[in-house]
């Protein structure tokens, strides 16, 4: 009796401790939501902040399923903002920089906004001079996705969730997308995408933040220091549509398997950097295998963040912010200026339906398209 008694009061034991030990992990962990705002025809838009047991803190939107903060630590321990945005979910709507969206269907650039698949040619919104870019007018960034917190063994979770229709943007089928950011406990950013289709057509999304680890948004990003896995990159044309070809890096300004600063090169007359205006070009991945890999990191010297780019994908675009003007008045009416933020987007490649030797962009009935891409920090 006795005994039996005495086993009773073990398992018991175990078991609370077991549950502590399960309340005190999901306590390193924080989900928090509340409104952004409303839109003009009375939606409500919500924003939920992921907090891990450092204190990193990444807030998001479900309008364009936007990174609207993310705050990072550095050498010093202090915490601070290093994505470029806006105070308000008005901003959002009628900014025009896709400041930390999720951009499809299409990001990058379709020339002319033309595409043949399986015989039909498609013709898509035109909105970035006679191209087609991030998806046109009404793309994934202007959107109103629904956001739900779920629950994740790696840390704070939010899933967003966007149908597509058929014709969106001259698009075919109708998809059906999720997103999922997790805040790992190892402060990555993750972003998990999948999708369906009921008939066949093309996807390629990407995420649109514009960092700057200096955590200052109103210095440069000339100075942070670059490194990209790619021997090769696809030069484009004067209007930035990939010319089909892959281009050496190798002695030229866009060598970056090697670390060097961003500023050190960026305005020489070499002509690709005179069609970007700087850098916005894509970069053809080393190893490429569909699993995820480390593809390039972003070091900042003065507050000592890294920032390191793991992806499944084939490409990474990189731009350095070459079209930010003064014209956008942002965070903390912050105005931001030539090249104070930069973008480092995992993708296929730019104009991919249209140059049969880059890598497919088609998602057909019954496929699911899959994902991953992760912004790591850490303190060098």
């Amino acid at each position: 009796m006795l005994k039996s008694i005495f086993r009773i009061l073990v398992a018991l034991t175990l078991l609370l401790l077991s549950q502590a030990c399960k309340n005190n992990q999901e306590s390193t962990s924080m989900i928090s939501k509340k409104l952004f705002g409303k839109l003009t025809n009375g939606s409500k838009v919500n924003l939920f902040t992921l907090t891990n047991k450092s204190g990193t803190e990444a807030t998001i939107t479900e309008y364009g399923a936007t990174l609207v903060s993310l705050f990072v630590a550095d050498k010093n321990g202090k915490f601070e903002d290093v994505v470029l945005g806006y105070d308000s979910l008005d901003g959002y709507v009628k900014g025009a920089s896709y400041f930390g969206a999720i951009v499809g269907r299409y990001g990058n650039r379709i020339g002319k906004g033309k595409f043949n698949l399986d015989g039909k040619e498609y013709q898509l919104t035109i909105n970035d001079g006679e191209n087609h870019l991030h998806g046109g007018a009404l793309g994934f960034n202007k959107v109103l996705w629904k956001g739900e917190e779920i629950e994740s063994s790696e840390g704070a979770s939010v899933k967003f969730s966007y149908l597509s229709v058929d014709g969106e943007e001259g698009y075919p089928g109708t998809i059906n997308i999720t997103v999922i950011y997790t805040l790992t406990n190892n402060n990555e950013l993750k972003i998990d995408y999948s999708a369906t289709t009921d008939e066949t057509t093309i996807l390629n999304p990407t995420h649109h933040s514009y960092f700057n680890l200096t955590g200052n948004l109103e210095n440069t990003i000339l100075n942070h220091e670059l490194k990209i896995n790619a021997e090769y990159y696809t030069p484009v044309d004067s209007s930035l549509i990939t010319t089909g070809e892959l281009a050496k890096v190798e002695n030229t300004p866009m060598d970056f398997s090697v670390t060097k600063k961003i500023g050190e090169k960026i305005d020489s007359d070499f002509e690709q950097l005179v069609y970007g205006k700087g850098y916005d070009h894509n970069w053809v991945l080393n190893n490429f295998d569909g699993n995820v890999n480390n593809v390039a990191s972003l070091y900042e010297p003065t507050s000592g963040r890294l920032m390191e780019v793991l992806t499944d994908q084939p490409g990474i675009q990189f731009y350095s912010g070459n079209f930010l003007d003064g014209t956008t008045v942002g965070k903390n009416n912050i105005v931001y200026n030539h090249r104070v933020g930069l973008c480092l987007e995992t993708q296929c490649f730019p104009d991919s339906p249209n140059k049969l030797n880059f890598p497919s962009v088609k998602l057909t009935k019954g496929d699911t398209y899959k994902q991953q891409t992760i912004y790591r920090f850490s303190i060098k």
